[in-house]
């Protein structure tokens, strides 16, 4: 499975789980070829200074990747100084040292024009480093350019901080990943798709127990999961670590890493690691090789999205498993009869720019001039080389993409070569609507295509909890999230292998709010602003 750039806003909480599933490159997703939207307004933009357009700027720019790592001396880099008449000097970094080199770059005063952050920062280092100055405040610019004016409102209001917005979204819409099941083994074993934790648990004993793919062999298992309990196989946000759902004695939203329904997955999830049904070193698989157990034939649960799926993953299994058939789970109803996964924020990133170059105006119009191009959003009758836009940016055809059956496919090595300059920016086309995108017309291999179109049907009958924490902040999340949930997640992980017990949840969740989380709770109540969580379903 092969996503980019994705994480969900997790408020601080940078839980592995947001970022599951995420192994090429940065920020554009491996869809078929998707860049940008109507023609870029930089033309009227620019109609009052001429002299500017003939300038060269040298463009600054951090971003980060989950996958392959673009060269300085990429051939789209080359096309894109040309296109846009800049020197772009482009820092790309792996996701997991990101933080790292950010911090340090930050810090020494050498702050990039155009630097990527993950939704993770939102209420944390975005925040943080909006009220210190650090970034230009983008409110009088949004209506100049197409891309940012059909943006909805929900989304700019995630991004203000004190009022003001700071950030440029990178698209991503409010379906995530879901989990998902071989639906031959269930076949096999004359199963039904389950409806609950406790047929869900059963389902995958039966899959490590009574042989589902009918091989003669103890070679299979129930669940496929990584480091960090990464998937968590949440059916609804009831259970899902990230959102704010539950609520203390007092009537305090609380996280959902936390929460009852946390504590029941952990309680299943450490029951089924007794029994072998669930990946044995999960504590130590990375997310690449816990796909590669997956799409090996192993396990039979894992999770899926139409968006940016791995189409070798795919073909792999079915090379071996030529029957082999997946479907996902619909959601589970909770206790309070609610039933419907948390909805993204709608947004997997934000584009921040540099305060200073408030004092360079033709170099910021520039910037953003790129950023919408690079936003454009293609119908699918122009994703072809006819388009010279569209040619441009995907690296043109047989170089950067190569044209199937009527669809565009990016090289497989599009991001290690950087073949195109789409590899150089990072920014994810904006459709004016999220039915616009037909995820089918990314895959050519049908058993994929097949499994997009089960959930583009399944994905508009499901409700979506709409996160209430989205907009608000914690200080102290932004200083102590990421200590906090590493010791969550340390402990927890250590409920599941039965190193310490589940009967110690509230040992735990005590020593949670003795480090910081009371106070983490208390401010971010002070800006949640719903009192009902059943009634934030939409």
């Amino acid at each position: 499975m092969k996503w980019k750039r994705y994480a969900a806003a997790t408020l601080g909480l940078s839980l592995a789980v947001t970022a599951a599933a995420c192994s090429s490159s940065p920020g554009k997703s491996n869809e078929g070829a998707k860049a940008s939207t109507q023609p870029s307004a930089s033309a009227k933009a620019t109609e009052s200074a001429k002299p500017a357009e003939n300038k060269k700027f040298t463009i600054s720019a951090l971003f980060y990747n989950f996958g392959a790592v673009s060269p300085t001396d990429g051939p789209g880099l080359a096309e894109f100084n040309k296109k846009f008449n800049v020197d772009l000097k482009v820092t790309n970094v792996l996701n997991t040292s990101f933080e790292e080199k950010m911090t340090a770059m930050f810090a020494s005063g050498d702050i990039p024009d155009a630097t990527t952050l993950n939704t993770t920062m939102l209420n944390g280092r975005y925040a943080q480093l909006a009220r210190q100055g650090a970034l230009l405040p983008l409110d009088d610019y949004i209506a100049k350019y197409p891309s940012l004016k059909i943006v909805p409102s929900q989304v700019w209001d995630a991004l203000k901080v004190d009022g003001k917005i700071y950030g440029i979204p990178s698209y991503y819409p409010k379906f995530g990943l879901t989990p998902m099941i071989r639906q031959d083994w269930l076949d096999a074993l004359g199963l039904k798709m389950p409806t609950n934790y406790q047929e869900l648990k059963q389902v995958a004993l039966a899959f490590t127990k009574n042989d589902p793919d009918k091989n003669g062999k103890n070679d299979t298992y129930g669940l496929a999961m990584s480091q960090n309990i990464n998937p968590d196989f949440n059916m609804g946000a009831y259970w899902d670590a990230n959102a704010w759902y539950h609520k203390n004695k007092d009537g305090q939203f609380i996280p959902g890493i936390i929460g009852p329904g946390r504590k029941e997955l952990i309680s299943m999830f450490a029951d089924l690691y007794k029994e072998g049904a669930m990946t044995r070193d999960f504590a130590v698989m990375t997310w690449p090789d816990v796909n590669k157990e997956f799409y090996s034939g192993k396990a039979g649960i894992f999770i899926g999205t139409p968006r940016g799926m791995g189409q070798a993953n795919m073909e792999g299994l079915y090379k071996l498993y030529p029957n082999a058939k997946l479907t996902p789970i619909p959601p589970f109803a909770d206790p309070n009869g609610n039933t419907g996964f948390t909805a993204g924020i709608n947004f997997n990133a934000m584009t921040v720019l540099s305060a200073k170059l408030a004092k360079e105006p033709d170099k910021l119009q520039r910037v953003l001039e790129i950023s919408d191009f690079s936003r454009k959003f293609y119908p699918y009758d122009q994703r072809n080389p006819n388009n010279a836009d569209f040619d441009f940016w995907n690296g043109k055809n047989t170089q950067g993409y190569d044209m199937v059956d009527g669809n565009v496919v990016r090289k497989a090595d599009a991001a290690a070569k950087g073949l195109g300059p789409w590899n150089y920016w990072f920014d994810v086309n904006w459709p004016a609507n999220d039915t616009d995108i037909d995820y089918r017309k990314d895959y050519s291999f049908k058993p994929l295509v097949d499994l997009t179109d089960t959930y583009m049907k399944l994905i508009p009958t499901w409700k979506y909890y709409v996160n209430p924490s989205y907009t608000a902040y914690s200080k102290t999340n932004s200083e102590k999230g990421a200590e906090l949930t590493k010791f969550l997640m340390d402990e927890q992980t250590k409920m599941i292998a039965g190193n310490t017990s589940v009967a110690d949840w509230d040992k735990m969740v005590t020593e949670y709010m003795n480090k910081g989380g009371t106070q983490v709770i208390k401010e971010m109540n002070e800006g949640i602003k719903i009192k009902d969580p059943k009634e934030n379903y939409k």
